[in-house]
């Protein structure tokens, strides 16, 4: 063959000789080009991806209007497949299950019939099993499609033609919704509301400089498929329609459910936009499992056509808003939904945009609709008047037309040449019928070249205003809006605005542990244990031998507790978590790292702007604010800084304006609270003075309340003519007066 034909090269002539990455680059850019623009991401003009824009132009091509009768799937899909989108019918079938999923999309494209998935995530039936049809709202996308609005080009195999892009005639990339991964880039855009969107459109062309802010009055949100509530802050839903990109928290819409003997349980009612229920559901079950939602006794599913999902409280105590607050913390209750507006603008270069950007080019696409439409109808107008001239000419000439037509072998040119006709009039003419001939269908033929000279000189005086064309567009949306509207279910409101969480630090520990009251009890060989209600009487309850109570603290399970050392350490401890009430408890040792060298001193429960005065045994001390001593560590958290010696001994409550010290020699000075400093950490200032021994108890009380103390029965007991014991601060004060405690301490009790 080589010897007919000449001598073919070595390598057949298929080797090209290229630098490896210059041949990769090339490949590479190509079909990321191709993935960018023929597959992942949306146009913003209609808002559909090549596939979605291929079914629904094919289901049209069909005849499977939204009051047409419905077809198998698989036969759209296949028609698909052969003509238009060279790709696996999966795929294809996949596009158009989701364009029919109401809980995918926000205004569903494909009428479907049979089993399309649900939103437990479920699979759709196989195509030869379902049955579709376009809905309303996708006609509205393809409403024009005939008449010249949009371009068309080749198919993949030059056999037929497609529509570059469709008429779209409402905000389809923002009302459905987009997602998809391209290369380098994606995109994310949630759905909205079509209403909204096109209050939003009308505002625009009423006043195109608005400004973003004006927008978002109108377009506050996604309105989502799935309902739920978006407690997105305004700054983020600014940021994110300003920019392109951001996102929306979203929440379960949930209510309480009153139930008999003061039981409640909580009903959940819609869920975060693309999170399948099954999935939550098994979440939440584990979640109770593991014990991570401590709350939580038991999750039942019992939705139906309506989501109804049952949370059952562990207690009734509990509260529910905060049992939410812990369970939007730890599941898919609470999702983000990202919104990324990559999309490919009219000249179909992938753009970040938006929510403006997004809304002028859908307009300018209509605009250009509109045009393209109008001169579509002006053709038709013109080409129906020139026919309608030649018509007319018969009726004036009848007797003479029939002559020629009986006489003449070719009619047709002596016509033309005799009534100087275009080919088309006389082609007209010849095709007329002779019922056709009569007066009535003259008058009713000048009555409509009327009717169109008139409509002809509208549309005219419509392409040569711009005002105009905006005008039509807007009365256009107008009508469009009422299958949208908010009265009807279809354009409803789905997705409520509620307030963002002004909690957005750590879940309380409210959230996770039932209030109940407690009475902590911490015994003087240092045993930790917490009991059941408050015990105003601690006569039944049992300790070690030779061990009693030091310290008893009435509190609720939900409390934080402090505990302050004689070595000027505060340790912190959760109530829930302290041991039950049988047998003595733990020690304490165990809890904290503190040396047997020194004691706890006092034990309270935390409250929000407590203030505590600490001092040291040789007379030192400031005000620590009680949010300041609380400590994350087992080794606590250092408050009070100690002299050589020195030990920590006191850690009294601030509420007053009077601070009483007493030292060992029990002598008592007084002076204003104001005098001493509030600090988180230090040594303090001197309190009094000393010569010998150093102080032993320091109090603060209000001066209209006059200064007490509590003797070992609990009985408050005042102090006489204590107005004569003040002095300035870090004097040596004056004799304690007669019937003051023996042991020199203000607080006779076992403490807390």
């Amino acid at each position: 063959m080589a010897d007919d034909f000449g001598a073919l090269p070595p390598d057949g002539g298929r080797i090209i000789e290229e630098p490896i990455s210059d041949a990769l680059a090339k490949r590479y850019l190509a079909y990321a080009l191709s993935t960018i623009t023929s597959r992942a991401l949306p146009d913003v003009r209609d808002g559909l991806k090549p596939v979605h824009r291929r079914i629904l132009y094919v289901m049209r091509r069909m005849g499977l209007g939204s009051s047409d009768p419905l077809r198998k799937s698989a036969k759209v899909v296949g028609d698909v497949m052969g003509g238009f989108h060279p790709h696996g019918d999966q795929a294809i079938y996949d596009a158009m299950v989701r364009l029919a999923q109401d809980f995918s999309v926000r205004y569903p494209l494909v009428d479907g019939q049979g089993n399309f998935g649900n939103i437990d995530g479920d699979n759709p039936a196989a195509m030869r099993y379902t049955e579709s049809r376009l809905t309303r709202a996708a006609e509205l996308l393809l409403e024009g499609i005939d008449e010249n609005a949009v371009d068309f080009r080749e198919t993949y195999d030059g056999q037929d033609e497609e529509p570059v892009v469709l008429p779209g005639g409402f905000p389809n990339l923002l009302a459905n919704g987009a997602s998809g991964i391209a290369v380098g880039m994606a995109t994310s855009i949630p759905p909205h509301n079509a209403a909204e969107l096109i209050d939003a459109c009308l505002h625009l062309i009423a006043k195109p400089d608005a400004a973003v802010e004006e927008l978002i009055r109108l377009v506050p949100g996604p309105d989502l498929p799935t309902g739920g509530q978006i407690v997105e802050g305004a700054d983020g839903i600014r940021e994110a329609y300003t920019t392109g990109r951001g996102g929306f928290r979203v929440r379960a819409r949930w209510e309480v459910e009153e139930l008999a003997r003061g039981q409640w349980r909580i009903l959940v009612t819609e869920i975060p936009y693309q999170v399948q229920k099954a999935k939550l559901i098994a979440a939440l079950a584990d979640l109770v499992e593991s014990k991570k939602a401590p709350l939580v006794a038991d999750v039942r599913d019992e939705s139906a056509e309506t989501i109804r999902i049952l949370i059952e409280p562990r207690s009734r105590t509990v509260e529910p808003q905060l049992l939410m607050e812990s369970l939007f913390k730890l599941s898919e209750l609470e999702s983000r939904v990202p919104l990324n507006m990559n999309v490919l603008d009219g000249a179909g270069a992938p753009r970040l945009m938006g929510l403006k950007d997004v809304l002028v080019a859908f307009l300018a696409h209509q605009r250009a609709v509109l045009q393209r439409r109008t001169a579509f109808r002006l053709d038709k107008i013109a080409a129906r008047l020139e026919i309608l001239t030649g018509l007319l000419i018969v009726y004036l000439n009848l007797d003479e037309v029939i002559r020629i037509i009986r006489n003449q072998d070719e009619p047709k040119p002596v016509l033309v040449k005799r009534f100087k006709l275009t080919d088309t009039q006389a082609e007209a003419i010849l095709n007329t019928r002779l019922r056709a001939l009569r007066k009535l269908e003259e008058m009713e033929l000048r009555k409509e070249e009327e009717a169109l000279k008139a409509e002809q000189a509208g549309l005219l005086s419509l392409l040569a205003s711009e005002a105009a064309q905006w005008s039509k567009l807007a009365s256009d949306l107008k009508e469009r809006r009422k299958l949208f509207g908010p009265e009807t279910s279809y354009g409803r409101r789905r997705t409520a605005l509620g307030e963002a969480p002004s909690e957005t630090g750590p879940i309380a520990v409210e959230a996770f542990v039932a209030k109940e009251p407690v009475t902590v009890v911490l015994s003087q060989k240092g045993w930790l244990r917490a009991l059941k209600g408050r015990l105003e009487d601690l006569d039944g309850v049992k300790f070690k031998d030779d061990d009693a109570p030091a310290f008893v603290v009435r509190c609720d399970t939900t409390d934080k507790l402090l505990a302050f050392a004689s070595d000027g350490r505060a340790f912190t401890f959760e109530a829930h978590k302290l041991p039950g009430g049988r047998g003595a408890g733990e020690p304490i040792r165990l809890m904290i790292e503190l040396g047997e060298e020194h004691e706890i001193i006092a034990l309270f429960a935390f409250e929000e702007g407590d203030k505590r005065l600490v001092a040291s045994s040789d007379g030192f001390g400031f005000i620590a604010p009680a949010a300041d001593m609380l400590a994350q560590k087992r080794g606590g958290k250092q408050v009070l800084n100690l002299s050589d010696g020195a030990r920590a001994i006191a850690a009294a409550q601030a509420r007053g304006d009077l601070v009483a010290s007493v030292g060992e020699n029990r002598k008592i000075l007084i002076f204003p609270l104001a005098e001493l400093p509030e600090m988180s950490r230090g040594k303090g200032v001197k309190l009094q003075t000393f010569v010998e021994g150093g102080l032993a108890d320091v109090a603060v009380f209000a001066a209209s309340e006059g200064l007490s103390w509590v003797d070992s029965a609990a009985r408050v007991r005042a102090v006489p003519e204590w107005e004569n014991l003040r002095g300035k601060r870090a004097a040596a004060g004056r004799p304690a007066p007669k019937g003051f405690s023996r042991s020199g301490r203000f607080d006779d009790t076992l403490g807390g």
